[in-house]
């Protein structure tokens, strides 16, 4: 029977030169389709450029293209390369609506500073060294949407991929004079000073969720066939600092791939948060859509061989049909031992990258699901 999984990696500038030439991409393509991944996330959007030519930042902001890569287009090069070895791709808005890191809100508030996001004391909007635009501006929205639309109108891809910045917007946020003064219309108070505010947390976590709805429709009026992916924080806490109401989300239909950032060093860890977003935020109709984020690498930090054969032995048993790693440097480190350790272990058979209906209700019949399925056999088997 054949195996169904999602077996992903994300493609990253940061710390990789995979994206800097063409020889390169197509290297990466065929070491990965060898390892016996089946989808690639190659990064699109991140510190103010896009790593495709986008009119929609030409038209705004004046820069078509990460200017490295002028006279070029990564993204079209890595789905050619990708095509050709039988990988899917789903293009990653890594930076969503952060504006710049430690910048001061970069050049995208030079040139549009009335779209930065303020907290209670009305600065610029930062946390974790990110500033932030205002991701309950419509203006901002919708500038956000034309780069997903540019995408999924321009490139032969299969879906696209928000993640913990998009659609998100740290909790702190919201105290501009826009949304104030929305609030205010709504309620006839000011918002709560507290950011933490379950009903001021809740109020603008919708309005982020109503925006996840409105990108949905638009993609899928490109093309039904695309995937809507994101990458959140883990659901509680991504709720509370992020506004990211993925059980929402979820309930709503709004999303058809869930890549919950389960970034743990040890296995204890990582399968403590496995069990509970399994136990308590998917269901059997929900659960095909779950594929975890794994870390593989950041800085110094390299996952075990031990550890990362566990956690993907782990996700089989709970019934989680895939994992995405991040990302693809960790496994060429040390001569690609990791990637020696997946095609000779959990990834030695090849797997199908799971079609749109797998995805949902009706598709990969869960372990859960086949359980119950092969005891009623048993038991009608016994009767009849």
């Amino acid at each position: 029977m054949n195996t169904i999984e999602t077996r992903g990696i994300w493609l990253t500038t940061t710390d990789s030169k995979v994206l800097r030439s063409k020889e390169r991409i197509a290297e990466a393509m065929d070491f990965l389709a060898e390892t016996g991944f089946n989808v690639v996330f190659p990064v699109v959007w991140n510190k103010a450029v896009t790593l495709y030519p986008s009119q929609t930042m030409q038209q705004i902001f004046g820069v078509e293209i990460d200017p490295i890569f002028v006279g070029r287009d990564p993204l079209e090069e890595v789905v050619v390369e990708a095509r050709r070895v039988g990988l899917k791709v789903i293009p990653w808005f890594e930076y969503g609506f952060a504006s710049s890191y430690n910048l001061n809100g970069g050049v995208l508030l030079q040139k549009k500073p009335e779209w930065a996001a303020r907290d209670i004391k009305g600065n610029l909007l930062k946390k974790n060294g990110f500033e932030w635009l205002n991701a309950l501006d419509p203006q901002v929205q919708e500038f956000l949407l034309n780069l997903v639309l540019e995408v999924a109108n321009n490139y032969d891809v299969d879906g696209i991929q928000g993640d913990d910045r998009f659609p998100a917007f740290p909790c702190e946020g919201g105290y501009d004079e826009g949304t104030v003064s929305r609030y205010r219309q709504q309620f006839d108070r000011n918002p709560p000073k507290n950011p933490k505010d379950r009903q001021w947390l809740q109020w603008r976590a919708d309005i982020l969720t109503d925006f996840l709805a409105r990108l949905y429709g638009e993609v899928k009026a490109v093309n039904p066939n695309l995937l809507v992916a994101i990458a959140p924080n883990i659901h509680d806490w991504a709720f509370q600092e992020y506004l990211q109401d993925s059980p929402t989300w979820l309930n709503r239909g709004i999303v058809d791939m869930i890549q919950p950032q389960i970034y743990r060093r040890d296995f204890g860890s990582y399968s403590a948060i496995a069990d509970k977003l399994v136990s308590q935020q998917f269901t059997d109709a929900t659960l095909p859509k779950l594929a975890p984020g794994i870390l593989m690498k950041l800085g110094n930090y390299s996952i075990s061989p031990e550890y990362l054969v566990q956690a993907i032995e782990y996700n089989r048993q709970l019934g989680i049909q895939g994992e995405v790693f991040f990302f693809y440097e960790g496994l060429r480190e040390n001569n690609n031992t990791l990637a020696k350790v997946l095609r000779n272990g959990p990834y030695a058979k090849s797997a199908s990258f799971p079609t749109l209906s797998d995805f949902s209700a009706g598709g990969v019949i869960n372990k859960r699901t086949s359980s119950i399925w092969q005891g009623m056999e048993k038991l009608l088997k016994k009767i009849f």
